[in-house]
C-alpha cells in the first residue's frame, strides 16, 4: 500500500453535483476525478459514499483559551435577570465551595446579557451571595464583568460601587489576569482543537490578548495539531514582534501551520454594554451621562499611529469596530494610510460608509450568529438603525471581501451555525431578523472556506466530508450540519464514517 498517498472515492461537489474521485498527495489535491475512473487497491481510502465534500471551514475570528476555559465557567446565557444570576450563583457555590477553576480558588461564569434584563446588576446583592470567595461573572460579549469585592481586590480593578460591573479597558487587564496558565493544559487546548476538527474546521484566526506567536508554536509542537492559525498581536506587543522580524503570513512554526496574522485594535466596545462608539445617543441615558453615544477605546490618532507602525513593518491591520461612529473613524484610519486589512465585527454601519468597504478594498469580518443573539438589544438600544445594523448584504454588495467567524466563546465555535444565521438570520423558530440583509448559500460559504466552495488540484488537502449538501440543506439542517471527516492536509482530524 502507498502510505503517501490517500484516496477519498464517491464524493458531491456541491457546485456542480458531479461525483468525483479524489486523491491526495503529499498533503495536496493530486488529481479530482469522476467517480470510479480511478482504479486502485494500494492507497488507504475513505468511502464518501455519496456525501458532499468541500474545502475545509476557518472560524476567523476566536479568542481561544477563553473558549477553552469556558468548559469551566458557569454558563449564564440563558439567564433571563439579575435575580435570576444570583439565584445561579447560590446554587453553583454550594456545588463548588473552593471555586470551579484548576488550582484557583475563584467562581467564574460566563455569557449573561444585562443590556435586555428587567432590573439591573448589584455589588451589594453578589457580596451578600458570595462574601468571601470571589466570584467573576463575564458578559457574553467579554466587555465587561460583574464581579464582587473579593474578586475586585484579586483582580485589583474598581467596580461600579452600585452595579459592581468592572467594563472595557479596565476589564480587558483583568480578564488577561485570568488567563493563567495554570488554569489550562495542553490537554484542554488538544480538546478544543479536536472539537473544532468534529465540526469540519481546518483553520482558526486567533484574537487572545497573549503571547500568540510564542504560545501557538509551543502548542502545536506539544500536540495541538489539528487546526492552521493565523495569528495576531495586540498593540502593546507590537514592538516586540517588530523586533523579532515576524511579518503577515510568516510561519512561525516547524509544521506550518501557524502564521503570522494581524495587527489587533479594539477601538470601541459593545452593543450589550452600551459602549459602542456611535453617531447617536443611546436611549434613556441621563442628559449628563459621560459617553451617551458610546466611546472610542483608543483615540483615532493614536490608531493612525500604531497602523502605520506595522505597516511599515509589513504587518497587516485587523480592527474591532461596532459603533457606526467607530466604523466611521476605522474607514478614515484605513483611507488615510492606504492600508488593506480587515474590520471586524462591523455591527452597525453609517448608510454613506458601505461603498467605502469596498472601495478600500477591505475585509468585513462579521459573526452572524452575534445578530441572532443581540437582535432584541439591537431592537431597544439601536432602535430606528437597525436596517443598517448586521448588514451583511449591504457589506457584500458594496464590494467587501467577507469573512464569517464566531467570536468565540461570544458564539461557538462552529463555522455552520455562522452559516446557518447568515443565510436565514433566523433562530428558535423565530421570523426572519431584516431578512434584505441575508447573505446567499455560495457567499456565505465562501466567507467560511477561505474563498472556494470547490475542490481543486493543486489546492491544500484541508476537505470536509459532510452529510447533506450546503447549497440546499434547510437552515436548521445548516446549523446542525453532520460532518463525516475533516482533513487538515491530507491528514485526518476527524472522521466518523
Amino acid at each position: 500500500m502507498n502510505s503517501d498517498e490517500l484516496l477519498i472515492t464517491d464524493a458531491i461537489l456541491p457546485q456542480s453535483g458531479v461525483r468525483v474521485d479524489i486523491s491526495i498527495l503529499g498533503g495536496n489535491i493530486a488529481r479530482v476525478l469522476p467517480a470510479k475512473e480511478y482504479r486502485t487497491s494500494e492507497v488507504e481510502t475513505i468511502a464518501a459514499d455519496g456525501r458532499w465534500v468541500l474545502p475545509g471551514l476557518w472560524d476567523n475570528h476566536v479568542h481561544f483559551a477563553q473558549w477553552t476555559m469556558q468548559r469551566q465557567r458557569i454558563d449564564l446565557s440563558a439567564i433571563a435577570s439579575a435575580a435570576e444570576c444570583l439565584d445561579l450563583v447560590r446554587h453553583e457555590l454550594a456545588l463548588h465551595p473552593d471555586g470551579n477553576t484548576s488550582g484557583n480558588r475563584v467562581l467564574i461564569g460566563y455569557g449573561f446579557q444585562d443590556g435586555v434584563w428587567p432590573d439591573a446588576p448589584s455589588a451589594a446583592e453578589l457580596d451578600a451571595a458570595s462574601p468571601e470567595l470571589p466570584v467573576v461573572l463575564v458578559s457574553k460579549d467579554l466587555h465587561c464583568a460583574w464581579v464582587n469585592t473579593p474578586a475586585a481586590r484579586l483582580l485589583a480593578v474598581n467596580p461600579d460601587p452600585v452595579a459592581g460591573l468592572v467594563r472595557e479597558a479596565e476589564w480587558f487587564g483583568a480578564l488577561r489576569g485570568l488567563q493563567d496558565p495554570s488554569m489550562l493544559s495542553i490537554a484542554d487546548y488538544r480538546a478544543s482543537a479536536e472539537f473544532a476538527a468534529r465540526r469540519g474546521v481546518v483553520g482558526i484566526v486567533e484574537f487572545e490578548n497573549t503571547d500568540n506567536l510564542t504560545l501557538w508554536p509551543a502548542r502545536v509542537a506539544d500536540g495541538v495539531n489539528s487546526l492552521r492559525v493565523e495569528t495576531s498581536v495586540w498593540p502593546h506587543r507590537l514592538d516586540t514582534a517588530i523586533a523579532q522580524g515576524v511579518r503577515t503570513g510568516d510561519v512561525l512554526d516547524e509544521l506550518g501551520l501557524v502564521r503570522m496574522g494581524s495587527l489587533k485594535v479594539v477601538v470601541d466596545g459593545s452593543l450589550n454594554t452600551r459602549t459602542a462608539w456611535c453617531w447617536d445617543p443611546y436611549p434613556g441615558l441621563s442628559p449628563d451621562h459621560a459617553h451617551p453615544c458610546g466611546a472610542a477605546t483608543v483615540p483615532l490618532d493614536e490608531l493612525e499611529d500604531v497602523m502605520r507602525k506595522a505597516r511599515d513593518a509589513g504587518i497587516s491591520a485587523a480592527i474591532h469596530a461596532i459603533g457606526d461612529r467607530a466604523n466611521s473613524g476605522v474607514l478614515d484610519a484605513f483611507d488615510h494610510l492606504q492600508m488593506t486589512g480587515s474590520v471586524e465585527h462591523a455591527q452597525l454601519v453609517r448608510a454613506s460608509d458601505f461603498a467605502r468597504f469596498g472601495r478600500l478594498g477591505l475585509t468585513a469580518s462579521i459573526q452572524p450568529e452575534h445578530a441572532m443573539d443581540d437582535r432584541d438589544v439591537a431592537d431597544r438600544h439601536w432602535a430606528g438603525r437597525t436596517e443598517r445594523a448586521f448588514a451583511f448584504a449591504s457589506l457584500q454588495e458594496s464590494g467587501t471581501q467577507i469573512r464569517l467567524g464566531s467570536d468565540a466563546p461570544v458564539a461557538p465555535l462552529d463555522p455552520w451555525i455562522a452559516l446557518a444565521a447568515a443565510v436565514s438570520r433566523s433562530r428558535d423558530g423565530r421570523e426572519e431578523w431584516h431578512p434584505e440583509q441575508s447573505l446567499d448559500r455560495r457567499t456565505a460559504l465562501a466567507a467560511s472556506t477561505r474563498g472556494d466552495t470547490d475542490v481543486s488540484e493543486g489546492d491544500a488537502a484541508d476537505l470536509v466530508l459532510v452529510e447533506y449538501d450546503p447549497m440546499s440543506a434547510s437552515a436548521t439542517d445548516l446549523r446542525t450540519m453532520p460532518v463525516a471527516a475533516t482533513l487538515l492536509g491530507g491528514r485526518i482530524t476527524w472522521k466518523d464514517i
